[in-house]
């Protein structure tokens, strides 16, 4: 997934990096590493599901405890970059990610396990952002940039399909647990590295929006438990109730204090911009509708078609090679054709993909009824993502600008988490209500259900971008470069 940014507050500060290939391939490095977790552990979901005894709703929560601590605390991580100084956050942030990753790979339970992907997110919301920001301070405005850039966003729109072919190998090869463990190394490696090529930038004045971090993590959690708590409680449960009504006081207090904080860590001016609005909320949704063909397209892989890990990974290889292509194809593309018209060609192909998602049955084949809608999936999410961020950025103020892309992170990661928890309460009441006792059919209604929800996402976000696409001025006049970096 992607996410794109100008450059950085604070990014003119500092000295530049000694060994900018060497600073560059630290951060690509990282970069990678925090993507790969949002995926790597989504094959072995059903193993899994196994070893520490969780329930078929339950188990989103893997991938959710990562998204939600990742994106909640994303803008705070930019801000302690912006205070503390950014060399020492990012290594921080790396160190917190690996100690994770162990503590995660020797989990003994489940909640263990979703402590320890609690802390994963904390240490990539920290280390992300600062990242990034030293890429700005590495290479300045030219050629160079957008090199680096382009490198930048071919690991960021790929990472993700990169880690459902690795979780593959490394589930079927060794264990599920090395999905975890493969970090631990990288990231020694990773803060050693940092220690000696990057250079520290001059510290900012400000103050922390604590209150605004903790409200908008803590309302959007609640709303996600809530959905995911219905798969097995209801709608009636009193559990259920809470949870919304605390989601929803959560939110509101969170605009609240936005509205009133000297240092807001998202400015609500953002929101002005009825384009920029319209931006936001289509990536919410194309990320939903992501995530949910990841999640469930990986069970019926491994459920239905009885493919071991390692093919199933293999299984997203089309879309993987499409998202790389349309990574470096794209950014010139973006220079002559109005970012508009690829918005739609890309949304148009998304919905065409869950349509076709959503006629598999107990007897589909991999060739002939999952590769053409991965197919779909690669070329239309390769053609959202860039200029989507591209118009989200757009007339940002400078001082704006890092909390306008920061926004777009969280948007990505949030989106994945409630978009997926509202699919795991269809899947769950689907499988539920079926009429069917054999496991396999069960799993069928399920997923069945589930890509049903996710056409209802494509549609929407299609039909965003349809009311915002002007439907004149193919071409642009003037070449205009847009510079864009993808992040998760």
């Amino acid at each position: 997934m992607s996410a794109t940014t100008a450059a950085p507050a604070g990014a003119g500060s500092g000295a530049p990096a000694r060994r900018p290939g060497v600073v560059l391939a630290v951060i690509l490095v990282t970069q990678l590493m925090v993507i790969l977790d949002g995926t790597v552990v989504n094959i072995a979901m059903p193993h899994i599901q196994q070893a520490l005894h969780f329930t078929p709703s339950s188990l989103s929560w893997v991938q959710n405890a990562y998204a939600l601590a990742f994106g909640g605390l994303l803008l705070l991580g930019a801000r302690a970059g912006d205070l503390l100084g950014r060399r020492r956050v990012f290594v921080t942030g790396v160190s917190i990610f690996t100690l994770a990753s162990l503590l995660g790979g020797l989990a003994p339970s489940a909640e263990l396990l979703l402590a320890a992907r609690v802390l994963q997110g904390i240490g990539g919301a920290i280390a992300a952002p600062a990242a990034l920001t030293l890429l700005m301070l590495t290479y300045r405005e030219g050629p160079e940039r957008m090199k680096a850039l382009g490198y930048y966003s071919l690991i960021s729109s790929g990472g993700g399909s990169v880690g459902l072919v690795l979780g593959g190998m490394l589930t079927d090869w060794v264990s599920w647990r090395w999905g975890l463990f493969i970090n631990v190394p990288i990231g020694i490696a990773l803060v050693i590295a940092a220690r000696r090529v990057l250079t520290e930038t001059e510290r900012e004045t400000g103050r922390f929006d604590i209150a605004g971090a903790l409200t908008s993590t803590l309302g959007i959690t609640s709303l996600v438990f809530g959905f995911i708590r219905v798969a097995e409680k209801g709608w009636s449960s009193p559990e259920v109730l809470v949870a919304f009504a605390a989601g929803v006081v959560l939110l509101v207090s969170f605009v609240l204090v936005e509205r009133r904080v000297s240092h807001p860590i998202v400015p609500l001016r953002l929101f002005r911009s009825p384009v920029r609005s319209a931006s936001y909320l289509t990536m919410l949704l194309v990320v939903g509708t992501m995530f949910g063909m990841f999640f469930f397209l990986t069970q019926y892989l491994q459920g239905v078609l009885a493919l071991n890990p390692l093919a199933a990974g293999l299984a997203f290889l089309p879309m993987t090679g499409l998202l790389f292509t349309a990574s470096r194809v794209v950014p010139k593309l973006v220079q002559r054709i109005d970012s508009g018209k690829l918005l739609l060609a890309g949304s148009t192909l998304v919905t065409l993909g869950t349509i076709w998602l959503t006629r598999l049955d107990a007897h589909s084949s991999y060739l002939h009824d999952v590769v053409g809608p991965l197919l779909l999936f690669g070329a239309g999410a390769g053609m959202i993502f860039i200029p989507l961020v591209g118009r989200a950025i757009a007339g940002v103020a400078p001082e704006d600008s890092g909390a306008a892309s920061g926004m777009l992170n969280v948007v990505q990661q949030v989106g994945g988490a409630l978009g997926l928890g509202i699919l795991v309460t269809i899947f769950g009441t689907a499988s539920r209500n079926s009429t069917s006792r054999i496991p396999r059919e069960v799993l069928v209604d399920g997923v069945h259900a589930a890509f049903i929800g996710s056409l209802v996402y494509a549609a929407l976000s299609l039909t965003m971008i349809v009311i915002t696409v002007r439907p004149w001025n193919w071409f642009r006049t003037e070449p205009q470069p847009v510079e864009v970096a993808a992040a998760d």
